[in-house]
């Protein structure tokens, strides 16, 4: 692995991806090589799975793909994360390099697409990111597998996470349960 020379190069790039990752830090919005996601006004009160997805970068930067031809840095279209799913660096192809050289392929991509809220949305290009780094050793990620995992393996960032991903769709929900019983005892 080492050549016999004492190339440093390799070894530093061998440390590099052996380093433990930064820590997350919830004041600042930095989630190193976390996927977030954060709710969507009106369509996440109704539909409270469905929501805002960004991929972060070694050093914790949120990158998502917010609209037409643009992709932000720093400060998701929908506000800040309500949740995270931490990932493993090591799984991505080339390790930490390989981790941020993949965000920055699929955002470059990204900025030169359309934005489709059903089939080419910031979902696609976390899968993209996914894809492109080979992580897990699997190239068929897309946006419905990033979404379910999220669902089912984010956290929340904390209690007020879980209320503002939450409390809008329980307050739908009582709201049509009230009109459905004032429409139920008026026609008794």
């Amino acid at each position: 692995m080492f050549s016999a020379a004492g190339d440093t190069s390799d070894k530093a790039s061998v440390l590099a991806d052996e380093m433990p990752s930064p820590a997350i830090d919830f004041a600042r919005d930095r989630f190193p090589f976390c996927i977030v996601w954060t709710p969507i006004p009106c369509l996440t009160w109704f539909f409270p799975f469905l929501g805002h997805m960004g991929i972060c970068t070694s050093s914790g930067i949120i990158r998502d793909f917010a609209g037409p031809y643009y992709v932000s840095e720093d400060h998701m279209a929908f506000g800040r994360p309500t949740r995270y799913w931490p990932l493993n660096p090591s799984k991505a192809r080339d390790g930490v390099q390989g981790w941020d050289r993949a965000v920055v392929q699929a955002s470059d991509e990204y900025k030169g697409r359309m934005h489709n809220l059903f089939c080419d949305n910031c979902h696609s290009h976390v899968a993209k990111a996914l894809n492109n780094m080979n992580y897990g050793g699997s190239s068929n990620w897309n946006m419905v597998k990033v979404a379910f995992l999220m669902l089912i393996r984010g956290k929340f960032v904390s209690t007020w996470g879980l209320i503002r991903t939450w409390l809008p769709f329980l307050i739908v929900i009582c709201l049509a349960f009230a009109l459905w019983l004032s429409l139920s005892v008026k026609s008794l």
